[in-house]
C-alpha cells in the first residue's frame, strides 16, 4: 500500500489538531432508497454499515445533481450517521429539489480496524533519515477517536518551541499482530 502523501502546516505558537481517516482499500456499494428534500440532505441506505461519521461518496441519483461525487476523481462528501439506516451530508441541500427515489449508491471505504493498535508520527529533518525533530504517539499527541480515525494534535507550547522550519513526516500504524503500516508521509512546513 502507498501512503497518502500530505503536507503538514504547523504555525509557531498555535495548536496544530487534523483528523486523519484510515480506509481499506476495497470499496463497499449500498443503494440508497430514499434521497430527503431537505437542508440538509439525508438518506435513506439500508443497514449501510457506518459506525460513525465517515467519508463517502454518491454516484447516479437524479433530481439533485450535486450530491453525485465519482470516485476516485471527485472528493467524497463528509456523512454523518443518523441511525443504522440513515445519513446526513450537512453539505447538501435538497430543499426545493424533487430527488428521485431509489435512484443511486452509496460507496464508501471501511474504516481500518485500529482496536488493538498503535500509532507513531515521526518529524524528521529529511524524508528518508536525518534528526528527530518531534514525535507524536497514542497517548501523547494521536487519539482514536472512532472506527479508522485518528486525532493528530500538537500543543501550541509545543510549536512555539520549534526552533526548525522544514521538515518531513511519517504516520505508521502497528496493529496487533505486529504487521506496520505507513498511512501517511509529507513535507513539514513552520511559519511565524
Amino acid at each position: 500500500m502507498q501512503p497518502a502523501c500530505l503536507p503538514m502546516r504547523l504555525v509557531r505558537g498555535a495548536t496544530y489538531r487534523d483528523t486523519r481517516r484510515l480506509m481499506q482499500p476495497p470499496k463497499e456499494y449500498r443503494p440508497l432508497t430514499a434521497i430527503s428534500a431537505t437542508a440538509p440532505v439525508r438518506l435513506t441506505v439500508p443497514a449501510h454499515g457506518l459506525a460513525g461519521d465517515w467519508l463517502a461518496w454518491v454516484i447516479g441519483t437524479t433530481g439533485l445533481p450535486d450530491l453525485n461525487r465519482e470516485p476516485p476523481r471527485q472528493l467524497p462528501h463528509r456523512v454523518e450517521v443518523i441511525d443504522a439506516d440513515t445519513l446526513e451530508i450537512n453539505g447538501v441541500s435538497g430543499a426545493g429539489l424533487k430527488p428521485v427515489p431509489g435512484s443511486g449508491q452509496l460507496i464508501y471505504q471501511p474504516p481500518v480496524d485500529l482496536i488493538g493498535a498503535t500509532a507513531h508520527l515521526v518529524i524528521r529533518e529529511r524524508e528518508e533519515g536525518g534528526g528527530q525533530l518531534l514525535e507524536l504517539t497514542m497517548g501523547s499527541g494521536i487519539t482514536s477517536t472512532a472506527p479508522g480515525t485518528l486525532a493528530v494534535e500538537i500543543d501550541a507550547d509545543t510549536t512555539q518551541a520549534i526552533t526548525w522550519t522544514t521538515g518531513w513526516y511519517h504516520l505508521e500504524v502497528t496493529f496487533a499482530d505486529g504487521t506496520v503500516s505507513r498511512f501517511f508521509r509529507g513535507p513539514v512546513t513552520v511559519e511565524q
